[in-house]
């Protein structure tokens, strides 16, 4: 089956989830014996698209196949993600629903984005795909991880904590700061930055928080995909205290990586993540719960097991099958 993936996240912005999302489908499609092209010219049984763009809309409407788009982003996820939300909101919801009512299959990436798609936009050519990753690119052994903590300049003996996202308010990067100064022993990462610069929510404020962080707290910046994995590796717990999430990507990575996982609890996370990871709903909540996880080893050792469920679960090689049945649906 030939398939035409379409992101224009291939020539613009990558420090973000739809990027990884769809680099994981590609790479995953391409194993299990698709004919792939990257935002190619060529006719194809299949054009699934990604981003929301105007180059994507361009796509949508003229490319030859059946089209397919996966639903990464609704309303409700430019909010604190991007600046002026509340001026142009309205237009967002507008442009997303004329996009997606334009394909044959519109792919939500949890059970909370079909929900958005088809009661607040009213469209009935929703499914779900939940997005995955290869999990074995997260798998290491203790002798790599020792080897990587040596080479990025941290002890053996260190409590490492990791947080991964875009610094937005979405994202609550003030949690995981906070959690940082009222735990000044633990060393605390955050990989990601302001990969939208001024055009990201509060992008100022937080570049003047960078400014100032606590010793016990690095934060990397945008860096390659390739070199996120470093940061998984190394660490013993993930923590991502987000307000609004849809499939985010980097539990999947740190499930990969069978690291224990907080998150914040949020009803987004009801049909993928819940009973597998540690929730608090609140800031002081995550401070307890990470607490509890650093001197409770049987605590520890119950969310490494959720997360090796997580990452049965969400594996490309799962996704490709379902994927490959979706396509035959609308081809015949």
């Amino acid at each position: 089956m030939k398939v035409n993936l379409i992101s224009e996240s291939e020539f613009t912005v990558q420090g973000h989830g739809v990027h990884t999302a769809y680099r994981e489908m590609l790479a995953g499609l391409e194993r299990a014996g698709f004919e792939v092209q990257k935002n190619g010219k060529n006719p194809a049984d299949i054009v699934h698209i990604h981003t929301v763009g105007l180059y994507a809309f361009w796509k949508l409407l003229f490319a030859r196949g059946k089209k397919v788009v996966s639903a990464h982003v609704i309303p409700e996820s430019f909010i604190g993600s991007l600046k002026g939300t509340k001026y142009w909101l309205p237009i967002a919801k507008w442009w997303l629903k004329k996009f997606y009512g334009k394909a044959n299959l519109v792919l939500a990436c949890s059970a909370g984005v079909a929900k958005s798609l088809t009661n607040d936009m009213g469209l009935q050519n929703v499914d779900i795909l939940y997005n995955a990753i290869d999990m074995r690119k997260y798998e290491h052994s203790e002798m790599e991880k020792k080897a990587l903590r040596k080479e990025l300049g941290f002890s053996e003996n260190q409590k490492i904590i990791l947080g991964n996202g875009q610094i937005q308010p979405r994202k609550k990067f003030d949690t995981f700061l906070m959690m940082a100064e009222k735990m000044p022993n633990t060393q605390f990462i955050w990989v990601g930055g302001i990969p939208f610069k001024s055009l990201g929510a509060d992008a100022g404020k937080f570049e003047k928080i960078l400014q100032n962080l606590p010793k016990n707290l690095i934060v990397t910046g945008v860096i390659p995909l390739e070199d996120v994995r470093k940061y998984f590796v190394i660490a013993d717990v993930f923590v991502l205290p987000s307000t609004q999430e849809n499939h985010p990507m980097a539990v999947l990575e740190a499930a990969s990586a069978e690291l224990p996982i907080l998150l914040r609890d949020i009803p987004e996370y009801d049909d993928t993540f819940r009973g597998f990871v540690a929730m608090a709903k609140n800031d002081e909540k995550f401070v307890q719960e990470l607490q509890k996880i650093l001197e409770n080893d049987e605590y520890f050792e119950e969310l490494k097991k959720g997360s090796r469920a997580i990452k049965e679960r969400f594996s490309t090689e799962n996704m490709a099958k379902i994927l490959e049945e979706k396509y035959k649906k609308i081809l015949h």
